[in-house]
């Protein structure tokens, strides 16, 4: 598993739904490039089980992410149709019908292999067939990427294993107070903790209160 953490996020132009019903050639993470943060989750399959949960779960959020200048970008090696079909599915019915933010298809795969969440591998047998070890859809891969588009956070998880979107939102703050203060943030920090100066001072005094 690639560690894109301190590299520029891998770019990429493909299609996908935006505004929960509109298809588009060319939507690239380029366009917040000095404007924005951005969480890039992938998740593995359209009409899944765990998979609308996560989706629903970071919709419900997307105030909380739009507050803090963040762009949320979902992406699955499915079809734009496929996500189109999905969006039309209620919510009761196992759909993700009144999700707002971006949905990109990988259908090619290239954007799951360059960030190196895609389950399984190809390859070409010895009479030039192409072969296919697994499902070749992505784990549950999620990465936050800067304002300059450098990668600096990420968390991949397995197939079953849903993930946390406090969690996603604590890395936000995180990286906004250590732009802001210049201060790192211990573990367990939250957004209103109190962070360390970058010394043995200052960890030492951090210690001694906490």
């Amino acid at each position: 598993m690639a560690v894109l953490v301190g590299k520029k996020a891998p770019s990429f132009k493909a299609k996908a739904l935006i505004n929960g019903s509109e298809i588009v050639s060319d939507f690239s993470l380029d366009q917040y490039l000095g404007e924005k943060y951005v969480i890039l989750f992938f998740y593995p399959k359209d009409f899944t089980f765990v998979c609308p949960t996560e989706l629903h779960a970071f919709q419900r959020r997307l105030g909380e992410f739009e507050s803090r200048n963040v762009a949320l970008v979902a992406c699955s090696t499915d079809t734009e149709q496929s996500h189109w079909g999905w969006l039309q599915v209620s919510k009761d019915q196992g759909g993700i019908k009144g999700v707002t933010y971006p949905i990109v298809a990988d259908t090619n795969k290239t954007i799951s292999t360059n960030y190196d969440v895609l389950v399984g591998d190809w390859d070409f047998n010895e009479d030039g067939d192409m072969v296919a070890d697994g499902e070749l859809i992505a784990y549950r891969g999620l990465f936050l990427i800067d304002k300059e588009g450098k990668v600096r956070h990420q968390l991949v998880n397995d197939l079953p294993l849903g993930r946390n979107v406090d969690e996603a939102l604590r890395m936000v703050d995180a990286l906004i107070f250590n732009e802001e203060n210049g201060e790192v943030c211990p573990a367990d920090w939250k957004e209103g903790s109190e962070g360390l100066k970058d010394t043995h001072e200052g960890i030492a005094d951090y210690l001694s209160k906490n």
